[in-house]
């Protein structure tokens, strides 16, 4: 709450953060969990943040969950059931970060697509998967990142398996206008070098969308 007081004071008008999730700990389904069990998490967390979103109308202020693992969303289908527990609110949507989408199998372009008027902010952050050697899986093994073993880990842009040009279409489509945020995590590379780099590979990637149609040059004046 103090959060969205302090956003419209600095004239921030996009919150990004986490919530949490009661249910996490129950992601694996086993022992079987009731789906009483997750719909009660459900409204656990719509039960404490509909204060919170209250004093985020009031502010004026948008709060930005990113879509992540441990978090009440952390794919397409629990980002909507997460939505329809706070009844839609608008105070809510998403910090979109590839990243944490992709290693997990989930589409992170049909993700911009399916919430077109919830992307409040964007992250640019690059992984890649599928690379270990077969001893460590996608829920990390307790290994460190940069651990060879590990089947995913996050790249600096352009080193890894996201396609960022398909980002930058959809973002597009749907009339995004804000940020793109590097956020930059390779346990490989030099960190000042890899600033230097992200930074550039995101200026070039970002085209402007055309302001006519494709077929205009071809009609007569």
């Amino acid at each position: 709450m103090a959060a969205a007081h302090a956003a419209r004071n600095l004239g921030v008008a996009v919150v990004n953060g986490f919530t949490g999730s009661p249910i996490w700990h129950l992601l694996y389904s086993f022992p079987p969990v009731s789906r009483q069990m997750i719909d009660d998490g459900y409204e656990f967390f719509a039960r404490m943040w509909q204060p919170i979103l209250d004093e985020f109308a009031k502010c004026g202020v948008k709060f930005a969950l990113e879509v992540h693992p441990t978090e009440i969303a952390f794919d397409i289908t629990s980002a909507q059931r997460t939505l329809a527990a706070i009844g839609e609110r608008k105070e809510f949507g998403f910090n979109f970060d590839p990243s944490h989408l992709g290693y997990q199998g989930a589409s992170y372009v049909k993700f911009i697509r399916t919430f077109s008027d919830r992307i409040y902010h964007t992250h640019m952050k690059d992984v890649w998967w599928g690379h270990g050697d077969g001893s460590v899986g996608v829920f990390g093994g307790h290994t460190d990142f940069g651990d060879p073993r590990r089947f995913w880990d996050f790249r600096s842009l352009g080193h890894g398996d996201i396609r960022f040009e398909e980002i930058i279409v959809a973002l597009n489509d749907i009339g995004y206008s804000g940020p793109l945020s590097v956020e930059w995590e390779d346990g490989r590379m030099d960190r000042e070098y890899g600033a230097v780099e992200a930074c550039a590979f995101v200026r070039k990637l970002n085209f402007k969308p055309s302001g006519v149609a494709f077929d205009a040059a071809f009609e007569r004046a």
